[in-house]
């Protein structure tokens, strides 16, 4: 039987009880988002609680708050907060984000969002929750972003093209900004499949960037090789 968790270098995560389970989209947010020495951080929708371990352990000063809608993955990500090392940081908070307060606003914002406005549903509720848009639309997801993030902040999302043109879109509406693209391929013939962008409430020149996941060999590329390092065991 394979194993029910996922161990990381400083940390483990259980996800039995969690309907999306470690993904490499996980991994790539909570390795590429950037802030300048954030001492409070949110992450969106945490599932498993992976990106948030991942940011408490690059940032070491940082506070982290995670929100997860659904009540048995925000109990399992609760506990995977409590057994690692960066416990004292880490706060879940279940609930949907839409009614999530908070008096201070955050330095950095991540979130790995559902993105299937309109996909063919499975019969696992959990899955749909996780997956389609019913439950945060991007127009709820960005008004709660505007709301929470701090004026020099940024705010980091992952998403396939197409709908990361569409949340681009809409964030304009709401004074946020695309600074920069980093285009995610599985190797350099196949097609971008997703794309993880930083916002900030300041306009500035997009940098857009191209990384690689394998290469010709089918094994890991050097870029990502060494963006996994520290994380993942064996890197």
């Amino acid at each position: 039987m394979a194993n029910s968790w996922f161990q990381f270098q400083q940390f483990r995560i259980h996800q039995d009880r969690c309907a999306m389970k470690i993904s490499t989209d996980a991994v790539l947010l909570g390795a590429l988002a950037q802030a300048e020495n954030p001492s409070s951080i949110l992450d969106i929708g945490t599932g498993t609680g992976v990106i948030a371990l991942m940011l408490a352990q690059r940032f070491p000063q940082a506070k982290i708050t995670a929100v997860e809608l659904d009540e048995d993955a925000a109990v399992q990500a609760g506990e995977n907060f409590q057994e690692s090392a960066f416990s004292e940081r880490l706060t879940l908070i279940p609930g949907r984000i839409q009614d999530f307060q908070s008096r201070d606003r955050f330095d950095l914002i991540v979130s790995n969002p559902p993105f299937f406005p309109d996909h063919l549903k499975s019969a696992d509720t959990k899955r749909n929750k996780a997956l389609h848009t019913d439950e945060l639309s991007f127009d709820a997801l960005l008004k709660k972003v505007t709301e929470l993030l701090e004026e020099s902040g940024t705010f980091w999302v992952i998403l396939p093209p197409r709908q990361s043109k569409s949340l681009e879109d809409l964030a304009q509406n709401v004074s946020l900004f695309l600074s920069q693209k980093i285009m995610i391929r599985d190797s350099k013939i196949k097609p971008v499949h997703r794309e993880v962008s930083e916002f900030t409430f300041h306009k500035a020149v997009k940098k857009d960037k191209e990384l690689v996941l394998k290469n010709e060999n089918s094994n890991y590329s050097g870029e990502y090789a060494s963006l996994l390092s520290g994380f993942l065991l064996g890197y």
